[in-house]
């Protein structure tokens, strides 16, 4: 799996348009149940009014949600926004901590979004699981997680941990480009017509 995943996918770039990890984090939390190409036109026009946490506490709460609008729960995300960028002004410089346990203790962020900065902003390695990854691992029989989580667990015992931060992109990627939820021909499919579905795999067989 690992030798056609490279092959497709020399080059991870992140899919979140960011300048640094204040903006990357700021896209990752819009990302929620919601697309990254809707993300990726929504925030220029947040990071031309705002792009640190100093000028993004100088808008009101409505002005970021009517931005935000267009990338869903824009109430709950605004919220959240304004708040973690008081917080990181008021206990971390304005800086976007480097710390698990603080990221994740920042208003709208969970452990997807603080393993997304911890992978990609500061290069720790970390293993996000998003619905893609999620449905790939019990479709090529990865994992038997019933929630991201287990499936998260599975695949780090799974992969070596140097290749996590390239491989969970790399997944995203081919699950939205190759191997869809819905109306998919595993005969066609690379990596499941050699794999075979919902076959439990072994690290021999992946990597």
């Amino acid at each position: 799996m690992a030798t056609i995943l490279d092959s497709l996918y020399p080059e991870t770039p992140i899919p979140l348009e960011h300048a640094d990890n204040y903006t990357l984090l700021v896209a990752v939390l819009l990302s929620a149940q919601c697309t990254d190409v809707r993300v990726n036109q929504v925030t220029p026009i947040l990071f031309a009014k705002a792009n640190n946490p100093a000028d993004m506490v100088k808008l009101d709460v409505k002005e970021i949600e009517g931005i935000i609008r267009p990338c869903g729960l824009a109430p709950r995300k605004s919220q959240a926004i304004f708040g973690l960028s008081n917080i990181l002004l008021e206990k971390y410089d304005g800086q976007v901590p480097n710390d698990w346990e603080a990221l994740e203790a920042l208003p709208g962020v969970g452990h997807k979004t603080a393993s997304v900065v911890m992978s990609q902003g500061f290069g720790v390695p970390a293993f996000p699981v998003d619905t893609h990854i999620h449905r790939l691992a019990e479709r090529w029989g990865l994992s038997s997680g019933k929630n991201v989580e287990e499936t998260e667990r599975d695949l780090k015992a799974l992969f070596a941990e140097n290749t996590w931060n390239k491989l969970h992109l790399q997944i995203i990627f081919y699950g939205r480009e190759h191997c869809p939820a819905r109306g998919h021909d595993t005969a066609k499919c690379l990596i499941c017509s050699k794999y075979g579905v919902n076959q439990k795999g072994t690290r021999a067989s992946f990597i």
